[in-house]
């Protein structure tokens, strides 16, 4: 009787899973990650497997200097797109993934030597994290070894100089090189991804936002922003991700430094042109909404380098910011502190955001309004107001 117990029991289990996957109500989407008590069991699982399967493995002494600089040079090419390294932002490609390859400096004490050997052998499945090529290569997996154990608190100039064997001296001939390569080569190093969509000049073809004119401060700044994924854009994020800090210094000084074309004035009708002008230059009072013309000008005074230019960009890109904020996507003070001021600006609260477009601080036709007029207005040079 037991046995006919438990193989009904058993049975019905199955049916009952059959069915469940069968219904598709659970979501098998990244973004909708597991439910708590299951990454809870699932953490408390690898972490038993991997404290069991690494039991008599053996480390060999840390001692020589050069397993470290090999285990960073492939750290460098194989872990740092996925986990991040020191000075260097994860792949925002990689955060989507379900689990997030985690930033390893602050984990890397959690396991003992002998585990994180085991792990990057083997690999664990379900993660993403693969296992080592080449397995007979036990040597190769303990430079990596070497590697991490050096990696928490480690900072940015001294990864570089383990991971690419630069010396100031060769930073400062790279710094040169890659300078003329941005600026005279075919292609350059990292100008050719800007290029696709921005141009070469920065004027862009109507589709993206012109970065003629704005200050490489700002430029600098809003690729930072993209590289930690603290400013959305599943577009850009990626691209900065894979710039290093001396190429967005580069690419930001290249196209401050471009003398704005001269765009097609947007056509818009005189209500449109006084609507939009009113608003960029006195704001709206009355609904907490500040004047445009007070950051992004034009305007008298000195410029704040830290605020784009808004004369003479696309008018679909200004009406996208604007929405953007507006709807409490951007605005976040995680993105940095200017985009706090922004959304104040435009007095939009993250704890009461305006659920539909007819709540918003402008309304749909003014957005679009205050888009035409600055777009309208004469690009004017980094420096200038």
């Amino acid at each position: 009787m037991h046995w006919r117990l438990i193989l009904g029991l058993a049975g019905t289990a199955l049916a009952a899973a059959a069915l469940f996957a069968w219904s598709g109500v659970y979501s098998v989407a990244a973004t909708s990650g597991h439910y708590p008590f299951f990454s809870t069991f699932l953490d408390f699982a690898l972490r038993q497997s991997v404290a069991t399967q690494a039991r008599g493995i053996a480390a060999p002494p840390f001692d020589d200097p050069m397993m470290i600089r090999r285990g960073a040079g492939h750290y460098h090419g194989g872990c740092a797109p996925c986990h991040g390294a020191p000075g260097e932002a994860r792949s925002p490609v990689s955060r989507g993934m379900l689990p997030e390859p985690p930033d390893l400096g602050p984990q890397i004490r959690q396991w003992t030597p002998a585990q994180l050997f085991w792990i990057v052998r083997h690999g664990i499945k379900y993660t993403g994290m693969p296992a080592w090529p080449a397995p007979q290569r036990a040597d190769e997996v303990w430079d990596v070894v070497a590697f991490l154990l050096r990696l928490p608190g480690m900072d940015a100039a001294a990864y570089r100089r383990l991971a690419l064997g630069e010396t100031e001296a060769a930073v400062a001939r790279a710094d040169e090189e890659l300078r003329l390569l941005l600026l005279t080569g075919p292609t350059g190093n990292g100008l050719a991804a800007c290029a696709r969509c921005h141009g070469r000049d920065g004027g862009g073809d109507g589709a993206f936002p012109r970065l003629q004119g704005q200050s490489a401060e700002y430029l600098a700044a809003a690729l930072e922003a993209y590289a930690r994924s603290t400013r959305p854009s599943g577009v850009m994020q990626p691209v900065a991700a894979a710039l290093d800090p001396m190429q967005i210094r580069l690419l930001a000084a290249h196209y401050a430094g471009q003398q704005p074309t001269v765009p097609n004035p947007p056509q818009m009708a005189e209500e449109d042109l006084a609507l939009g002008g009113r608003i960029a230059r006195d704001g709206l009072p009355d609904r907490g909404v500040a004047a445009c013309a007070t950051c992004h000008g034009p305007g008298p005074g000195a410029p704040n380098l830290l605020y784009p230019r808004l004369s003479g960009q696309q008018a679909g890109y200004i009406a996208t910011q604007l929405t953007l904020f507006m709807t409490g996507v951007r605005g976040p003070e995680a993105e940095g502190p200017r985009a706090g001021i922004m959304a104040r600006a435009l007095g939009v609260h993250k704890e009461r955001l305006p659920a539909r477009p007819s709540l918003w601080p402008l309304r749909p036709d003014e957005v679009r309004a205050v888009a035409l007029w600055y777009a309208a207005q004469p690009a004017a040079t980094a420096g200038a107001r």
